[in-house]
């Protein structure tokens, strides 16, 4: 059994920041459970290119709002407490948070602890 506090990551080497966000990664491959579990806060006004086409992602807003764009149909879907997207078909997206957006999200495969986007949005798959 694994047991962990937010606190506790915040304050180790589980913290990630950014430009736009920061990442607290409560889970990760080390932990050999096949996935990698995040608490992740998106800072106000920002729009961030993403990539996952090594990874699989799964974000469930916990507070905040914004927007999610499909880059390949220009869809627009907007992102609020209580929503959640799957990044299914390793989606290119533009994330804009209009408030400061705190999201629960999961990667398959697992990140490893310190990843931080590519110039193309992506995180390296080892």
């Amino acid at each position: 059994m694994i047991i962990r506090t937010l606190e506790d990551a915040r304050q180790s080497d589980r913290r990630v920041v950014a430009e736009n966000w920061e990442s607290i990664r409560l889970l990760l491959s080390e932990d050999g459970v096949g996935f990698s579990f995040h608490i992740t806060t998106m800072y106000p006004n920002t729009e961030t290119r993403i990539w996952y086409k090594n990874h699989f992602e799964s974000v469930f807003c916990i507070e905040g709002e914004g927007e999610i764009e499909t880059l390949s149909d220009g869809k627009i879907h907007p992102i609020r407490p209580g929503t959640i997207y799957i990044l299914d078909k390793h989606d290119r997206h533009v994330l804009r948070a209009q408030t400061q957006m705190r999201n629960a999200c999961v990667f398959v495969p697992a990140l490893h602890g310190n990843e931080t986007h590519d110039a193309d949005g992506s995180y390296p798959l080892d």
